[in-house]
């Protein structure tokens, strides 16, 4: 998967590129399962979906996104650290409240991202931020999730004791 600039209508978007052909059945229904959940989906803290098609001729899915211009969190975080800086508490205040609103959005829909990481917070130059990375997220149609899956360095307590 990587992301490519595509300029449309004065517009950017990015393009995740899925291998088709490499993944296993459950790979493609998370990948399928993305598609839906984004194009259901339309809250500013949350990539938006333009559209998806599938190459034949290179056997990808792709998925054409809002494009988020300032990479993510935890490239911002990798630069902080780099330059010996910290962040400020607003800066961290301003970060957490638009993921709680961007989870909630998600969760009013009874939407469980289930994989959030500073890798999946993206930003804009405006510092916005932008929940993405759904392919694991779903929908929870009758209040709970049985499944665990994510990022295990991520996983919270409850999902290490089943």
């Amino acid at each position: 998967m990587h992301q490519v600039k595509r300029i449309s209508d004065g517009e950017v978007y990015a393009m995740k590129k899925v291998k088709m052909g490499k993944l296993t059945e459950k790979e493609k229904q998370n990948a399928l399962n993305e598609i839906r959940i984004l194009a259901s989906i339309s809250h500013p803290n949350v990539i938006g979906y333009k559209e998806a098609f599938f190459e034949n001729s290179t056997n990808m899915l792709c998925i054409v996104m809002e494009m988020a211009d300032n990479g993510d969190l935890m490239q911002k975080i990798d630069k902080m650290k780099k330059a010996k800086k910290r962040f400020t508490e607003q800066e961290i205040w301003h970060y957490v409240i638009q993921v709680i609103r961007g989870l909630q959005s998600l969760h009013d829909m009874q939407i469980v991202h289930r994989d959030i990481k500073c890798a999946n917070i993206f930003l804009t130059t405006d510092e916005v931020v932008k929940l993405g990375d759904l392919n694991v997220s779903k929908v929870a149609k009758k209040g709970m999730l049985s499944t665990q899956t994510g990022t295990p360095y991520y996983a919270c307590p409850e999902v290490w004791k089943d």
